[in-house]
């Protein structure tokens, strides 16, 4: 499975930002997202920036991916999915206009 990991900007160094998550630095390649200021927030994946997210969504996935650690480490998962678990399912935007227009896989 392939996780992306909340980076935060701290500086710029070319196409690259020198980046933490606050507990470790690292430096991302920033090819796929472009130019952006310190403070930005990225989800990364094996070095590379791969999305321009919000505090907000980085906070979010900490929590999760904190949350998965604790219940491998044979803890419970605590609040770490509660945005999830408080709404109800929702299709992709693609999906919900084929079902609309009265398409199935039936």
């Amino acid at each position: 499975m392939c996780v992306g990991t909340p980076m935060q900007v701290v500086s710029l160094n070319g196409i690259a930002a020198d980046c933490t998550d606050g507990t470790r630095a690292e430096t991302v390649d920033l090819s796929l997202v472009g130019d952006v200021p310190p403070g930005t927030w990225l989800l990364t994946h094996l070095g590379c920036a791969r999305e321009v997210i919000t505090e907000h969504q980085a906070r979010q996935i900490m929590a999760a991916l904190d949350g998965l650690r604790a219940l491998m480490a044979g803890g419970d998962l605590g609040t770490a999915f509660d945005d999830l678990e408080n709404r109800a399912p929702t299709l992709p935007p693609h999906l919900q206009a084929a079902l609309d227009a009265g398409h199935s896989t039936a």
